[in-house]
């Protein structure tokens, strides 16, 4: 029966509420005291009835909760014939008890999602020679297999022949494939998206790369506790003593009266609304302004962050290579253009489709004699020419001279982080372009606005190259930034900030970042990221908008500081109550309760205010940035 009451919790409180209206409705619209008064009795005892039980578990344990002060006064108020009390009372607990379970349930499942992510077959080698699909928990370390185009490499190996161009979003979490051949390292859950290759098995099953990002997220799950309420705390000590004050003024006084209504007075109804209506409106004005709060640990841990840990790709930059810059040596560079264009329409390099995107519609010609350089780019016969396309070791290899200008231009791009496609038309060079991964529009005013609100420490992770990285991080001013990062050494580092005492928040968007969203003191995914990712974390940017960080920082913080008023609010009306009743001859249970109902609405019109926070001086600065940003694209 107990467990049937607890169960319908949420039904109950809707019932004491409706049964509360129609009290209130009776009495001042229809006039109708006894409807009144049974009205309120019954929303009395539906309220009183899964608080009374929860007090009851909570004594069971030794645990002396608010929950048996909540019955006891909500009982005495009964006793008293003080319905509108003990109605209003259990009402409102348990409707901030529905308000904070709705924010804090949040679903964990990212271990099961990870599992249906990871391969679960392979093509092994067996004694005839022949590949035969088989388990993946069937292959052991030294096997032989065979990965085709579009499927997931199985385990962690080598290439043993073959090459083809590998996608490890999963694992590095870059966006742009990577050139695999004999002698390279691949790792599970990768996937070919070009060629066919055959591999070594060097580590299988748990000892993957893949593997170990689930056991991460295992560990870092079971490390992180959630954050122990004040009101908790505070309860451990008060309730008893209201309970004890209460018997003894009963034990002194003989007056059953006063002693309830010491208890009546005592109930912290403001203090049990207070911080659930803080904790609901800073999340409602995060859900209105793209940012989902996870529950009200959240929010108090948030706002105490003091470093922040990006990922570079999909977080710091938009995630899709294009190209940057563009360098012609050839004054009739259309023609040159729609040679490149032709040229690239044969190949499948994801480097080819930024180059298309760029170049738009032109003229394309036939392409005859197609040659596949591997690890250098492609060659083709176009209208008679000699097309060359890749990179600077293709342009050796075809004899290519860089004159002095196009060596500066090569070394002024690679500087700046960019992948170089070159192209030559009969041995001389005519087009230099550099590819890279966009910083995302704004997002160094962001970084600001983050420095701004307290954020001692900003760093980047990456699985790209060094150099690429250190160019995000000196265009964004980042405090470190470090790269050849796999998910391990993310989760390595996160945890070292925090055995230095650091705060840290970590921004990421891939299956590759889920163990250090779990692992940080405050995961923050991008809503467009994986749904490991989003579940793993404790704040989600919805449509991946990083304009929306700096708000969610500035908004925890004002909602941890309204939760902080609301608590001081409504301890000390409960204060100066209880001395008034003691201290003072105007003070009586009417009084009393006009002052309890006035500091609940107060606590509430106070959180309404987080409804309509807004980051002091973002309208302007959004408005000079978009301004800005304008005259550098002109």
């Amino acid at each position: 029966m107990q467990h049937y009451i607890l169960s319908k919790k949420n039904v109950i409180t809707v019932i004491s509420g409706l049964l509360i209206a129609l009290g209130f409705f009776s009495h001042f619209v229809l006039e109708n005291t006894a409807l009144f008064e049974w009205s309120l009795i019954i929303a009395s005892i539906f309220g009183v009835a899964p608080i009374a039980i929860q007090a009851l578990q909570a004594m069971k344990v030794k645990v002396v909760s608010i929950d048996i002060l909540v019955s006891i006064a909500a009982i005495g108020a009964l006793f008293i014939q003080n319905y509108e009390e003990s109605a209003i009372v259990t009402f409102l607990f348990l409707f901030g008890h529905y308000l904070e379970q709705r924010t804090l349930k949040q679903t964990r499942s990212a271990i099961k999602e990870l599992m249906e992510i990871a391969p679960e077959s392979a093509l092994k080698q067996m004694d005839n020679g022949d590949f035969e699909e088989v388990e993946v928990e069937d292959v052991d370390e030294g096997d032989t297999l065979l990965v085709k185009t579009g499927a997931k490499v199985p385990v962690d190996g080598t290439v043993i022949s073959g090459a083809g161009h590998i996608n490890e979003a999963s694992i590095t979490g870059e966006s742009v494939p990577v050139n695999k051949a004999a002698g390279s390292e691949v790792f599970a859950g990768t996937i070919l998206e070009n060629g066919t290759i055959q591999i070594q098995a060097d580590r299988v099953g748990e000892d993957t790369t893949f593997g170990k990002i689930i056991e991460l997220i295992e560990e870092a799950q079971d490390s992180k506790s959630e954050a122990e309420r004040f009101i908790d705390r505070f309860s451990k000590y008060y309730t008893p003593a209201v309970l004890v004050l209460a018997f003894v003024v009963w034990l002194v006084s003989q007056d059953i009266e006063l002693a309830i209504t010491i208890l009546v007075l005592g109930c912290p109804g403001a203090l049990v609304i207070g911080v659930p209506v803080s904790n609901v409106a800073g999340i409602g004005n995060g859900a209105r302004n793209g940012v989902l709060l996870k529950g009200s640990e959240v929010i108090q841990d948030f706002s105490k962050v003091d470093t922040i840990v990006f990922d570079k790709t999909g977080t710091l930059t938009v995630g899709n290579p294009t190209v940057a810059e563009t360098e012609l040596y050839e004054t009739d560079s259309a023609e040159m253009l729609g040679y490149l264009a032709s040229v690239e329409r044969e190949s499948d390099h994801p480097l080819a489709k930024a180059v298309l995107e760029q170049i738009g519609e032109t003229n394309i010609s036939a392409v005859e004699k197609t040659e596949v350089v591997k690890g250098g780019g492609i060659v083709a016969s176009v209208d008679g020419h000699r097309v060359a396309v890749g990179n600077v070791a293709l342009m050796e290899k075809e004899n290519v001279t860089l004159n002095k200008k196009a060596q500066k231009d090569v070394q002024r791009f690679e500087q700046q982080g960019n992948s170089l496609v070159l192209t030559a038309v009969d041995g001389e060079l005519k087009v230099l372009m550099g590819i890279r991964d966009q910083v995302r529009p704004g997002v160094q005013a962001n970084l600001q606005e983050l420095k701004n609100l307290g954020v001692k420490n900003l760093v980047v992770l990456s699985g790209d190259n060094q150099g690429t990285v250190d160019v995000v991080a000196s265009e964004l001013g980042l405090s470190e930034a470090y790269g050849h990062m796999l998910p391990e050494d993310k989760s390595a580092y996160i945890g070292k900030l925090q055995q230095q005492g650091q705060i840290v928040a970590f921004v990421g968007d891939g299956v590759n970042d889920s163990p250090s969203l779990a692992l940080a003191d405050i995961g923050i995914a991008m809503g467009s990221g994986t749904d490991v990712a989003i579940e793993t974390s404790d704040v989600v940017l919805m449509n991946s908008d990083f304009n929306h960080l700096p708000h969610a920082l500035g908004l925890v913080k004002a909602t941890a500081n309204n939760m902080k008023q609301n608590i001081v609010i409504a301890i000390g009306v409960v204060l100066v109550l209880l001395m008034s009743v003691f201290f003072s001859e105007w003070m009586n249970m009417s009084i009393g309760m006009l002052v309890h109902e006035g500091s609940i609405l107060l606590v509430i019109f106070n959180a309404m205010r987080l409804m309509k926070f807004k980051l002091k001086g973002r309208r302007k600065q959004v408005e000079t940035v978009a301004r800005t940003e304008t005259v550098k694209a002109a």
